[in-house]
This record gives C-alpha cells, structure tokens and sequence, in this order.
C-alpha cells in the first residue's frame, strides 16, 4: 500500500500510476486519464502531468497524437535486447558484489534460493519470480556502484509490464536457474575470480533469453 502522507501530490501520482501498470491494472496501449488520476490523488493537474512526464522518461508510457498518455507496450525484440543488455550489466555487478559480500548475505542467498526450489515442489508458479527477483537483488545489495544498481532496477521495472501477464515464465528453466543460483552461490563461498563470476551470472541470463525465444517460436 502506497503511504501518501510521505508523498509530495507528483510523487503520491507517479507511484500510483506507476503501481497500476506494474501489477497490470492499466494495460498496454490503455490511456491514462489526466482528470481522473487528478481527482483520485486530490490534486491539480499539474502534479499528474509530471508524474506523467517521469514514467515517460521511465519507457512505461508513451504519448500518442490525438490520444494523450498511454501504457507503453513492448514488443518480442525490445524484450529480446532488453535482456541481452540486463546480462551484461548483471554479470558485472554480480562479480562486484562478490568482493563485499558476507557471510550472512551468502546465508541468505542459500535461504531464498531454498524458498524458490520449494515453491517449484509445491507448484506455486506466482511466488517463483518473486523469490528470483530477491535472489539478485540482494546480491546487488553488496555492490558498490549505485547508479548500475539503479539501471538494473529500471529495466526490471519495464520488464514487469510484461511478466505481470505471464508472458515470460518457464517452468522448464526454473530447476536450471536454480542450480545456476546455487553455482552462484558457491563462487561466492570459495572467493572465484571477478571474471568467473561475471562470465557464469551473463550467461545465467543469456539462458533466460533462449528459454523465452524457444517458448515463442513453439
């Protein structure tokens, strides 16, 4: 739930117009209603128009003529290169974080990769991407450069346009990724070198990528 008493009127918009295409409530090529967000948020149209302008910037709208506002969708081939681009950025913020990661962040690597495998047992498809998302993500919470880190997450935030639908799961890559996790794990505990580490986690995406290729070209 969004906290509004901590948001400035642009703010509180952006994070539910923002939140609405995330969790699929406004869909691709649906328009956002300057007037109503306006009065749903209590305010003028100004801080909407700003918060517009922000997920604008974020690729999470697009302004179309004779339209106004609208979701932004994302085609196969922007998905494609978008992944292509998150492996090479993974790769080497993982192999960043491997030289300040400690012991109790390996733990907890081990904890919620444990989680993942068991959801995969129990058939609980929905929580699979949420403890993977997790998994890199605390990770990256030992890596020095931030403005990588703040890369990531925004491609990972486009990106979730489309896993909200279902369009990018793969129940037959999930046991890989989470052996590739736990191969993760381990160079982590035995102190492999930057390039090992940054060469495994890239190719770790990679294999994400060809799984969806191969699930959209059956």
């Amino acid at each position: 739930m969004i906290n509004k008493k901590k948001l400035n009127k642009r703010q509180y918009a952006y994070q539910v117009i923002r939140s609405r295409i995330i969790d699929g409530q406004y869909v691709p090529g649906q328009r956002i209603v300057i007037d109503q967000i306006a009065k749903e948020v209590n305010s003028s149209h100004i801080p909407v128009r700003e918060a517009i302008h922000q997920l604008e910037s974020e690729q999470l709208i697009e302004y179309k003529p004779n339209i106004g506002a609208v979701v932004k969708g994302i085609n196969n081939q922007v998905y494609i290169e978008t992944l292509e681009v998150l492996a090479v950025l993974e790769g080497y913020a993982t192999a960043l974080s491997a030289a300040h990661i400690d012991q109790s962040g390996i733990d907890e690597l081990v904890r919620i990769n444990d989680q993942m495998e068991q959801c995969l047992k129990n058939y609980e498809l929905d929580k699979i991407g949420i403890y993977n998302r997790e998994f890199h993500f605390s990770i990256y919470d030992y890596c020095p450069n931030q403005f990588l880190i703040a890369n990531i997450q925004e491609m990972w935030q486009r990106l979730d346009v489309v896993r909200n639908t279902g369009f990018t799961f793969f129940p037959k890559r999930t046991p890989h990724s989470i052996e590739e996790h736990n191969q993760i794990i381990s160079y982590f505990q035995n102190g492999a070198d930057f390039s090992t580490i940054e060469n495994y986690t890239r190719n770790h995406k990679l294999n994400t990528l060809e799984a969806f290729k191969q699930t959209n070209e059956a």
